[in-house]
């Protein structure tokens, strides 16, 4: 899932295949792009949704230690935790601590979805060796989808104290890298998405389930 501190030992931390995050738990817009007008065209519209890769990784990271592990949605086992603390102009998925998981989940319509497929916050260092191995898919609906690179920003991450992500309630910086998705707003109705991601020895997957509601 992720990496750095806390649980982070897996990979050096949070390797995750997990996905969003914010600046603040409340994911007010601090730098997100806005959606674009009713004359823009659809590329133009994702692009204008899309956050950069600094500002995506810092709230997303604040986004997955915003809970305690009984609620965290990295922990999370079948879904019914992917709703927590999300922001209003994106949509954070999760991975894993390193296992499997089956999500089910129902997503907002008109807002635009973002998480890594493999990611870690640490120092510059960690962030090369573990990027040097990185590797994901992302398949939506049977097709596989574009995915980013990020191999290293520098990031501000909030937590909650007792959260399984960062293990600490404390805002902290530290350098964040992993491979990211994000996508404009799906259809409305049902969708599967499938992520998978490595580095090293840590490996996740995650099989979500997705209802996308009318906008």
């Amino acid at each position: 899932m992720n990496g750095g501190i806390g649980r982070a030992g897996l990979v050096g931390m949070l390797l995750a295949a997990l996905v969003g995050c914010g600046g603040s738990a409340s994911g007010d817009a601090d730098g997100s792009a806005k959606t674009g007008t009713a004359s823009a065209s659809p590329a133009e519209s994702a692009s204008r949704d899309r956050l950069s890769s600094e500002v995506l990784q810092s709230r997303w990271w604040t986004w997955a230690a915003s809970e305690p592990e009984a609620t965290n949605p990295v922990a999370d086992e079948d879904g019914r935790e992917c709703g927590r603390n999300q922001p209003k102009d994106v949509w954070f998925l999760a991975g894993t601590f390193g296992t499997r998981a089956e999500r089910i989940c129902t997503v907002p319509g008109g807002v635009p979805l973002a998480f890594p497929l493999v990611n870690l916050v640490a120092d510059p260092a960690d962030c090369a060796e573990f990027m040097s191995a990185a590797e994901g898919s992302a398949v939506l609906d049977g097709e596989e989808i574009d995915a980013e690179t990020s191999r290293g920003e520098t990031i501000s991450v909030d937590g909650v104290a007792g959260n399984p992500v960062t293990g600490t309630g404390e805002r902290f910086t530290g350098t964040g890298c992993g491979i990211w998705v994000q996508l404009p707003p799906l259809r409305s109705g049902k969708h599967t998405l499938e992520i998978r991601g490595r580095s090293q020895d840590f490996s996740v997957g995650v099989d979500y389930a997705l209802t996308v509601e009318s906008a």
